[in-house]
């Protein structure tokens, strides 16, 4: 089964797996994990960041960072198609009392300077208005393709973000696919942002688990958020390990994944039937769709997964198909063979 959903499907290379049965362990609710402080101070490094914590997944990290910069009653300015808004189930909102107030994005998923600006209260000492405590920023953004966040598409956010006294935090979840497109290094994207998470378990394939990284304090605030909503972890370092992995031999090959994802664009894009936009694909996100007269995406996706490909829609008439390090170039040609099957075999029986 080709598997193109998301790449959370990657499993954990056998280096991966030998370094999980080998860590060091302790207990890390004491701090005396060896294995996820190793971690943690890497990615720390890796993020040009003071310090960092292990999260079991990248929704409670985005939670625990915004619980953390954000007090009970303000407000957390975010993009109206950001995963945190659109995927997190509004943790922030049920558990620590703090509004996601939606923002429109540009075509790279980043929030209006006009709707931030428009989102301010004209007084910040009157009482009536709830006040903004932090704006988020995806990199890459999902819905938006994946599409790469150089430090100048920031620079302007993070300016704004000064001016009235916000926080920035980065959902960086592929974060490291961002820096291997624009060939600068993770810390360069994070420097104009005081918090960012970045998953483990996404292209970087190992098994479970996410990092907050930012200023010593915070991270100190983001560790009893993450006691709290109990993601408190003992022996994590058979975790931990598999991160450290991950950092040391997966970021590098995230190229070949960016190099696929533009395959499956341009073979999809000769699909008569099928528009997908290759030139936009930079990074392992492909979003394309089905004109009419076609298979419903529904309709398309059942069909796919018995010949063999398993698909995704993303909401606005999209249909997502993310590259990973479990596909490979031979996979992509027998995808785009399987698709192009599909689309041709509705329009026949539509047309008969």
């Amino acid at each position: 089964m080709i598997e193109l959903r998301s790449d959370t499907f990657t499993r954990p290379t056998r280096e991966m797996l030998d370094a999980m049965v080998t860590a060091p362990l302790g207990d890390d609710v004491y701090g005396e994990d060896p294995t996820v402080r190793l971690l943690e101070e890497k990615a720390a490094e890796e993020l040009g960041k003071q310090a960092a914590c292990l999260m079991p997944s990248g929704t409670m990290a985005n939670l625990a960072a915004l619980t953390a910069h954000a007090p009970r009653g303000s407000r957390v300015l975010v993009g109206r198609d950001s995963d945190i808004y659109a995927y997190e189930a509004h943790g922030v909102s049920v558990c620590s009392g703090v509004a996601l107030d939606p923002v429109a994005v540009d075509d790279l998923g980043r929030p209006s300077l006009a709707d931030l600006a428009a989102a301010l209260p004209p007084d910040r000492d009157d009482p009536q208005f709830s006040l903004p405590a932090a704006v988020c920023v995806e990199n890459t953004a999902n819905r938006a393709g994946g599409v790469p966040l150089a430090p100048p598409d920031l620079a302007d956010i993070a300016e704004f973000a000064r001016r009235n006294r916000l926080a920035v935090h980065m959902d960086g979840a592929r974060i490291f696919n961002a820096a291997v497109a624009l060939r600068v290094p993770a810390r360069e994207l994070a420097r104009h942002a005081d918090s960012v998470q970045f998953c483990l378990s996404k292209g970087l394939s190992a098994p479970i688990g996410s990092v907050v990284a930012g200023q010593a304090e915070f991270i100190g605030r983001v560790r009893r958020v993450r006691k709290m909503l109990g993601g408190g972890m003992r022996q994590a370092g058979v975790i931990a390990a598999a991160g450290i992995v991950a950092l040391d031999t997966m970021v590098d090959r995230l190229a070949e994944d960016h190099a696929h994802a533009r395959l499956l664009a341009e073979g999809l894009n000769g699909i008569e039937g099928i528009s997908a936009d290759p030139a936009r694909v930079r990074t392992n996100i492909v979003m394309w769709s089905v004109d009419e007269p076609g298979p419903p995406h529904a309709t398309l996706i059942a069909m796919a997964v018995r010949r063999g490909v398993r698909l995704a829609e993303l909401g606005k008439g999209q249909l997502r198909a993310v590259t990973h390090r479990e596909i490979s170039r031979d996979d992509i040609d027998r995808a785009v063979h399987i698709i192009g099957a599909v689309v041709h075999a509705w329009r026949k029986e539509l047309s008969s």
